[in-house]
This record gives structure tokens, C-alpha cells and sequence, in this order.
């Protein structure tokens, strides 16, 4: 097989129960904290925890992190407007199971 016909994947498969610390959603998107922190603010992603040390993530945090960051660099998206999108899919995504199920 030549290289061109190899693809690597590799990546993260976490579960809703997951819980990741600020360091390691940061690890697992490959960001430094302070853009965390915008993303916190801007309510991409909702930390449990008072302060930055105690902040808990759920596993899906990682997913929206890495598409609002995809948002941003790819088509120029501001903060705001990553959040708004990433809310419309999650509805879109929702839509679409419900209507699976139905058609069943």
C-alpha cells in the first residue's frame, strides 16, 4: 500500500459521564487556557466549579470546543457567533434523532 492510499485517524471518544479538568480539556484541544476562558464566557462551554481550579467539564466540552475553534479559523466566525451556530446543531442533530424515531 502506498502512502497516499494510508490515512491515519486518530482522536478521542469520550462519554457524557466524562468529566475533564481545565487542564485537560485544554490538553484534549490542544489550547491554552485563556481561550478556555473566552469560550466559557462567551457560554460555548459550561464549566461545574466555582473557580478555574475546581472546573469540571463534561466529556462533550471537548467537541465544542474544537468546532467553535473550527468556526473561528475557518469562516470567520466570532466567539458569539460559533456559540449561536453550535446551539442551532445540537437542535438540528436533536430534530433529526426525533424524527428518526418517529419514522420508525
Amino acid at each position: 500500500m502506498t502512502n497516499d492510499m494510508l490515512t491515519l485517524l486518530s482522536g478521542s471518544l469520550l462519554e457524557e459521564e466524562v468529566e475533564l479538568s481545565l487542564s485537560e480539556l485544554c490538553l484534549a484541544c490542544r489550547v491554552p487556557a485563556e481561550q478556555i476562558f473566552e469560550l466559557v464566557e462567551e457560554g460555548i462551554v459550561e464549566p461545574r466549579g466555582r473557580d478555574p481550579a475546581e472546573w469540571r467539564f463534561a466529556g462533550i466540552s471537548v467537541q465544542r470546543v474544537r468546532c467553535a475553534l473550527r468556526l473561528e479559523r475557518d469562516l470567520g466566525v466570532n466567539l458569539a457567533g460559533a456559540a449561536l451556530a453550535l446551539d442551532l446543531l445540537e437542535e438540528i442533530d436533536w430534530l433529526r434523532t426525533r424524527l428518526r424515531r418517529l419514522a420508525d
